[in-house]
């Protein structure tokens, strides 16, 4: 099948790549100087480990990089996952746009690998091929009831204020007195703290129009927060704990209970984690100052962590139509260090709620049957980026070691992977002889119905995903997929360059000035490419 890329050009397939001669360091080079000395390598993602993998291998002179991104604008998890009220955390996208600029870096949005091409395609076209798709899917709890209207994934309600297309639609019912989030990570107080903050201090930030709406109209007064083990293992960072601390209109609830004998056992944890309990402690335990009394006592609503509890089934209402709380399990740890884990006493208890968010992960999805994925760890396995048995064949970020980490990990990890490929190329392990890059690629689309020469318009790859890539179990009920069955599964677009995402991206800023906001998202991507004259 990937032989047909050709067909437009004449050119048969590249041969295989070959193992240097013993002995042999060939530079970089000698070994592209005997057809072509440009570098043509393809980054698949365009988020932090997608730019900053092509940052890395911008450093070598003949290299020439292409983003793929299915969605049609660029930056990934720093658009549709870092929080509104996080904008200091944004300002990594002045980075990539630079990238984006270089003369031998292109933005390619709105192409889905493995539905519109396919990763052997990409490896025709391209010496060397990086997988920095990330982490598209989230966890399931694997309970009863997990399929209820009222339940969703805090993944998908971080994209729905966030703009993310195929969240767009999500109508989370925020009628109840009280959320349960299942999770104690940064994702989980992300949700607790969008959930409490007063709406007016929303609205100067790029939060959509819609969700800022739904918040406004929110009778949410309480949120618990639940965990599996103990405070000494949440995996949220103290930042974000301090800012719920500080929330305006919201006071903490801590069980002092749940800290006996905490104080000894933090004197042998490194000092991030000690510093983290630390404030755990003096919340739970410690009478606050009057001018924090006050202010707590005056607090509208609350916010909650629940330790030791593991959810065992999500309860319906009366009348079996929607979610009405969470069992959860009583646990208690066994193990020392890192191999402390949670185990059931035994005892159960129920917790009364009308939304229950799960947050116990996300996960990355395979994206080609051609590339190997281990489905139980969710990553591609590789060996310091090199996809394993696949040579010229790459990945980088969340799918290479798990959605673990902040940005700067990200960054390092993206650098190393594209240290790697130039080791490969130095040692002569990719393949030798020019590769057509994004020419051969824009071909393939056109004759697809995908590319600049398509008649049909319609949602695009870069709208909400079809088939196996929807979701389900959305916070209304209807889904987490945002209305994708009303797209023809055929219809297509052309390529989105970087140039169309600076025009789409002046739209957004022009919009939001009307409303002193920074910017106003554009979350349907077929008013995108209307926009653009697509």
């Amino acid at each position: 099948m990937a032989s047909r890329c050709w067909r437009w050009w004449g050119w048969s397939a590249w041969p295989r790549t070959r193992p240097p001669p013993a002995g042999s360091t060939p530079s970089f080079r000698h070994h592209l100087s005997t057809q072509e000395k440009t570098l043509q390598i393809c980054v698949v993602g365009s988020g932090p480990a997608g730019f900053y993998t092509a940052q890395h291998l911008l450093k070598h002179p003949q290299a020439h990089v292409d983003i793929y991104e299915k969605q049609p604008v660029p930056f990934g998890l720093v658009r549709f996952g870092v929080a509104p009220d996080h904008p200091e955390v944004k300002n990594v996208i002045n980075t990539f746009t630079q990238t984006a600029h270089s003369g031998r870096c292109a933005f390619w949005g709105n192409v889905e690998v493995g539905r519109d091409v396919t990763v052997p395609e990409l490896r025709e076209a391209y010496h060397a091929v990086v997988l920095s798709y990330g982490a598209e899917d989230h966890r399931a709890l694997e309970v009863p009831g997990e399929e209820l209207p009222g339940v969703c994934s805090a993944r998908a309600f971080v994209g729905w204020y966030n703009g993310l297309p195929e969240n767009r639609e999500l109508e989370p019912d925020l009628s109840c007195d009280t959320a349960v989030i299942l999770g104690q990570g940064n994702v989980a107080l992300d949700v607790a703290r969008i959930l409490l903050t007063p709406p007016e201090h929303l609205e100067r930030t790029d939060i959509t129009k819609a969700a800022l709406g739904v918040l406004r109209q929110s009778r949410v007064k309480t949120v618990w927060l639940v965990g599996r083990r103990g405070p000494l293992q949440v995996a949220f960072t103290i930042k974000e704990l301090r800012e719920m601390i500080q929330l305006p209109g919201a006071r903490p609830i801590l069980d002092p209970a749940d800290f006996l004998g905490l104080q000894d056992k933090i004197k042998e944890v490194p000092r991030p984690r000690k510093r983290l309990t630390e404030l755990l402690l003096r919340t739970a335990t410690e009478k606050p100052g009057p001018e924090e009394a006050a202010r707590r006592a005056s607090a509208s609503r609350a916010w909650g962590l629940r330790f030791f509890r593991s959810p065992q089934q999500v309860l319906p209402s009366p009348d079996g139509r929607r979610a009405a709380g969470v069992r959860l399990a009583v646990t208690r740890l066994e193990g020392v260090g890192e191999a402390t884990r949670a185990v059931p006493t035994g005892d159960m208890e129920d917790l009364p709620c009308g939304l229950v968010l799960s947050s116990v992960g996300y996960k990355s999805r395979p994206v080609d049957p051609s590339v190997p994925f281990d489905s139980k760890l969710g990553v591609i396995p590789n060996v310091e980026g090199r996809v394993m048995d696949v040579p010229g064949l790459y990945c980088s970020g969340w799918v290479k070691r798990g959605p673990t980490g902040v940005i700067a990990t990200t960054m390092t990890d993206s650098f190393l992977t594209g240290q790697m490929l130039l080791q490969d190329l130095k040692a002569g392990l990719l393949p030798s002889g020019p590769r057509p890059g994004y020419a051969a690629i824009q071909a393939l689309l056109s004759s697809r119905g995908l590319g600049p020469d398509a008649e049909v318009l319609g949602g695009g790859v870069g709208g909400p995903s079809l088939g196996p890539h929807s979701l389900g179990g959305g916070c209304s009920g209807r889904g987490e997929g945002g209305g994708v069955d009303s797209l023809p599964s055929a219809s297509g677009v052309r390529p989105v360059s970087f140039s169309d995402w600076e025009k789409l991206d002046a739209e957004e800023v022009a919009r939001g000035q009307r409303t002193g906001k920074p910017r106003e998202k554009l979350v349907d991507p077929q008013e995108m490419l209307r926009l653009l004259g697509h």
